[in-house]
């Protein structure tokens, strides 16, 4: 029989599902909302900010609420960024297919690769650092994707075989977890990052144990002024 502890497990585990399925269809609906190129910007740093805070911090506040909030707090820059995104993997797909010359197309698969790689990471860059232009959050982007290679190739990996499954056997589902799957994975891989490149006084170790040291020493003062 399951023990307690068991069962919670089950009911975390479970909760956190049924958070990144909502997840999803709240990215899914403020990119309807703002009709694809208004809307996917804003939406994905809303996801990205949300898996940060709740991976890294394990905070998990009503999704909904702070979805919206999210998605309005740096519209502007988001958006800018989704531009450059699309238009640049815009060209590159036209390269791909309408490029005479056979390396040409190599080439600009491997450069889509790395628009991906930079796609995937870029707005995690933005909810979680302080990087001040677009140029270095791009950047910041892809030197985390690929100084964590090996943690990016797994995550897509693992990735692309949950939607291949999904696709063939349960496509409602492909719908309902669609990109909130890979966000999961990718903030998966940036909580580790993250916590070496930044440091949060709610989540950094260090700063609890001197929160914890100041509260006892302020607690022993008294006592000892007492006995004397």
């Amino acid at each position: 029989m399951f023990s307690f502890e068991g069962f919670v497990r089950i009911n975390t585990f479970l909760t956190g599902v049924y958070r990144v399925a909502f997840l999803n269809l709240l990215w899914m609906a403020t990119t309807l909302l703002g009709l694809g190129v208004l809307g996917v910007g804003p939406a994905s740093y809303a996801l990205a900010k949300y898996l940060d805070r709740w991976l890294r911090a394990g905070e998990t506040p009503p999704p909904a609420r702070v979805f919206w909030r999210y998605a309005r707090e740096r519209a502007g820059r988001s958006i800018v960024i989704s531009w450059i995104l699309l238009a640049a993997g815009g060209v590159i797909v036209t390269n791909v297919f309408l490029a005479q010359s056979w390396y040409v197309q190599v080439f600009n698969v491997g450069a889509l690769v790395v628009l991906a790689i930079t796609a995937s990471y870029v707005y995690p860059v933005l909810a979680a650092t302080d990087l001040a232009t677009v140029p270095r959050q791009l950047g910041g982007a892809l030197m985390i994707g690929f100084g964590s290679l090996h943690w990016t190739v797994l995550g897509a990996t693992v990735v692309g075989a949950t939607w291949w499954v999904l696709w063939q056997f349960a496509l409602p589902l492909l719908v309902l977890f669609g990109m909130g799957i890979p966000a999961y994975a990718v903030g998966l891989v940036t909580r580790a990052v993250f916590r070496g490149l930044t440091t949060d006084p709610a989540t950094d170790p260090a700063t609890n144990l001197a929160t914890d040291t100041e509260g006892v020493a302020e607690v022993a003062r008294p006592q000892a002024v007492a006995a004397r």
